[in-house]
Parts: C-alpha cells; sequence; structure tokens
C-alpha cells in the first residue's frame, strides 16, 4: 500500500518514487481508499458530494449502512460497495426510523482490504467503523447527527406523543455511541463554518471548512430564464426543512407554490395545504431544472447545516429567499442597498408574519435582481473547485503525517 510505504520513511519513500512531504494530487489516484458513507438509498447532497470524491480516488471501495442498488448504482460506476447487516430489504425501506440499530450496523462492517486511508462522509455513524490497523483516517462531515445534538426536540415533536419519551431515551444512547467514536478520526472537514462550529462545540474537535460542490452541467449554456406565476420550494419533505411554515403562509396569502420532493412529512403537509400549493413529489432532474427556470424565486425556510439546493437554484440566475440563520448565510448574499449584487433576501424569524414580511420585500424589488450576477455567485461553488480544494487539504493531512 501506498500510505504503508509513505509510513516507513525516507528509505521506503524513496523506493516509491514519492518525495517526502511533497505529496500531490496527482497522487491521490493512486490511494487505495475505504470511502464510508452514511447511506445510499436516495441520491441527494451528501451523495453528490460522494460522486466527486469517487473521481479523487477512482480505487475507493464504498461502505455503507444501508444500499439501494436501484436508486444509486448508476452513479457509483465499477466501485465496489459493502452494505451492513442491516441492509435487508424491510429495514432499508424505514432506515430513518431504525437509528437505534445504526451503531450494530456499522459494527458489521469490516474492512475487505488493507487501505491506505479511510475517508467518512458522515451524516450518520459513518466515522464509527472498526479501524483496528489505524489506517489514516479523514471525516467529512455534513453534520453532526441532528436528532442527537441540537434538534432533538424538532424531531421529538414530529412523533406521536406516546412514543416520545422512548424515542428520546434512543437518542440520548445513540448520543451516547457518537461520543464513543469522536477520537477514530484524524482529520475534520466541515462542509460549512456552520457545521465548522458545530464540531467545535459537540465534539470538542477543531475541523477546516470546505464547501460542498454542485455540478458543473448545470452551468452549461445560457440559463433559459422566464419567470412565471409560482414560488418553488424542493427537497426532502422532513420535520426540520421547515415546509410546514410555507404552507401556513401561503395558505394564508393565497400565492401559488410548487412543492417538489417526498418525505415523512408529505402526507401530513397535503392535508392542511389549500389549492394554491401544489405537491409534485419527485421529479427527473431535467424536469426539476426547469420548474427553477420559470419560478419567481426558491423559498429556503429551514436551518440548514449548509444547503446545496440554493445554490443549485442560483446556477440558473434564480433568487433565493432564506430564513437567515444556518448554511443559508455562507451562500445567500443579501445587499439591500444594491438588490442588483444580491443572490437574494433573507427572513428573520420562523413564524408567518416574517416569512410574509419577505416575500413582500422580494417583490418589491424582484425586478432590480441580476442573473448573470447570481450564476456566477453560484459558479464559486462548482464541482471543480471543490475538487482542487478538498484535494490539497488531503494532499496536507498527509503530508503532515509523513513529516511526523
Amino acid at each position: 500500500m501506498i500510505f504503508q510505504t509513505l509510513k516507513g520513511g525516507k528509505r521506503d519513500l524513496a523506493a516509491a518514487g514519492i518525495k517526502q512531504g511533497n505529496y500531490t494530487i496527482d497522487d491521490l489516484k493512486d490511494l487505495k481508499v475505504a470511502l464510508v458513507h452514511y447511506w445510499l438509498v436516495t441520491w441527494r447532497g451528501g451523495e453528490k458530494v460522494l460522486a466527486s470524491l469517487l473521481k479523487i480516488f477512482p480505487k475507493a471501495d464504498i461502505y455503507t449502512l444501508f444500499y439501494d442498488e436501484k436508486t444509486c448504482r448508476p452513479y457509483l460506476g465499477n466501485h465496489a460497495v459493502h452494505a451492513s447487516c442491516l441492509n435487508l430489504p424491510k429495514l432499508r425501506f424505514q432506515y430513518q426510523k431504525i437509528f437505534p440499530l445504526y451503531p450494530l450496523g456499522i459494527r458489521s462492517l469490516k474492512l475487505k482490504k488493507k487501505y491506505d486511508l479511510i475517508f467518512s462522509s458522515e451524516s450518520g455513524p459513518a466515522k464509527g467503523i472498526a479501524n483496528p490497523d489505524r489506517i489514516p483516517h479523514i471525516c467529512y462531515v455534513h453534520s453532526p447527527m441532528r436528532y442527537c445534538w441540537g434538534f432533538t426536540d424538532m424531531y421529538l415533536e414530529a412523533l406521536p406523543k406516546w412514543s416520545r419519551s422512548i424515542a428520546a431515551w434512543q437518542f440520548r444512547k445513540l448520543k451516547e455511541w457518537d461520543l464513543t467514536t469522536i477520537d477514530n478520526v484524524d482529520f475534520y472537514l466541515a462542509n460549512s463554518d456552520n457545521v465548522k462550529d458545530r464540531i467545535k462545540q459537540y465534539y470538542g474537535k477543531d475541523a477546516t471548512t470546505c464547501y460542498p460542490p454542485i455540478a458543473m452541467d448545470l452551468f452549461a449554456g445560457n440559463s433559459k430564464r422566464r419567470i412565471g406565476d409560482y414560488y418553488l420550494s424542493f427537497g426532502a419533505l422532513t420535520p426540520y426543512k421547515g415546509i410546514r411554515l410555507l404552507v401556513e403562509t401561503f395558505n394564508k396569502l393565497n400565492k401559488k407554490l410548487i412543492v417538489i420532493g417526498d418525505g415523512s412529512e408529505k402526507k401530513k403537509l397535503q392535508a392542511m395545504a389549500n389549492d394554491n400549493i401544489e405537491f409534485l413529489g419527485s421529479l427527473p432532474y431535467d424536469t426539476v431544472v426547469e420548474y427553477i427556470q420559470n419560478t419567481r424565486a426558491l423559498l429556503f425556510p429551514g436551518e440548514e447545516d449548509f444547503g446545496l439546493i440554493p445554490l443549485e437554484v442560483m446556477s440558473q440566475g434564480v433568487p433565493v429567499i432564506a430564513y437567515k440563520k444556518g448554511g443559508a448565510l455562507e451562500t445567500v448574499v443579501e445587499n439591500r442597498n444594491d438588490i442588483s449584487r444580491s443572490s437574494g433576501i433573507f427572513f428573520e424569524q420562523q413564524i408567518i408574519d416574517s416569512l410574509q414580511e419577505g416575500l413582500e420585500y422580494f417583490e418589491s424589488v424582484e425586478s432590480e435582481f441580476d442573473p448573470d450576477w447570481i450564476r456566477n455567485h453560484a459558479r464559486a461553488f462548482g464541482e471543480d473547485r471543490f475538487i482542487e480544494k478538498i484535494s490539497s487539504h488531503i494532499c496536507d493531512f498527509l503530508n503532515n503525517r509523513i513529516s511526523k
């Protein structure tokens, strides 16, 4: 293995033809890497990061709790995928509900080879994978598990009252287990300054921020911007996304809202929505882009760890109306002195009056947004920039280990 050779010192490095302390981005393609991703059931932001990592590590094998081959195999090429003991059809279908079993699942994952590097992609228990040989371990954190850290009450409130005390105990036990895996990691990367702060707060660890990527094909050609008569929301319909606030506000205002996506809250939201709100479920990617190009603005009402969706929308020159907290503060630019140098506007509180005020202000300045400026802002988060930056961080980490 390359990294085992590197650990051997100058003599072994010379034999390998690699300079000590000068590990380059081109060398990463030769590493044997175990990529540990929390689960592969849907294809959303975290999975898009995984796809970019596979471009950096073409020899990587993938380890995951749950694997829906039909959904995810088209994105994974010929990479081997090893799933946990939990990857049974009935369990995989309700993967979010069986969180008490996650530690069991991650313990069942055993590395199949001798690897140079473990790279975990973490929004669940991925960093807990066993590493008896103390292989160097980098963890890219999308978020410390939200149901354990900082958002427990929000998840509990979405459950039936009879089950909340049981779920609270289960969340607490999972949190205790999560604490035992913190020192498994040698180098933490965070997908935002927001998550970097959360890693410090909850894990007591320093991290380096590296923003996740948006696909380069979003910038191909000119955006076909045709402003329609509706606002847009899309993504997972789960409690913390704040879609209930959108439904309540648009029920009151009788404005047209289109909601794209599926999730545990969908039926509840549909039941409370008036006719001016349309739920379209999951749609093909090209169709989603068409809805983006024709909307007045994206509504982003939740407190996200980072949030790729606003950037994907901005890539089409479309502004965003976002809750002023979390990752949106790192992607949405609001300049009320010059709206033409803004990518959206913020509303202050997750209440109807605040969102309504934000919508009214947006409509008063809507014509002043510059689609080209918005697209150029989003371009800074392109996949090519991500690959360059994260590869540099990985090389720095490896070179620092070599020099010790």
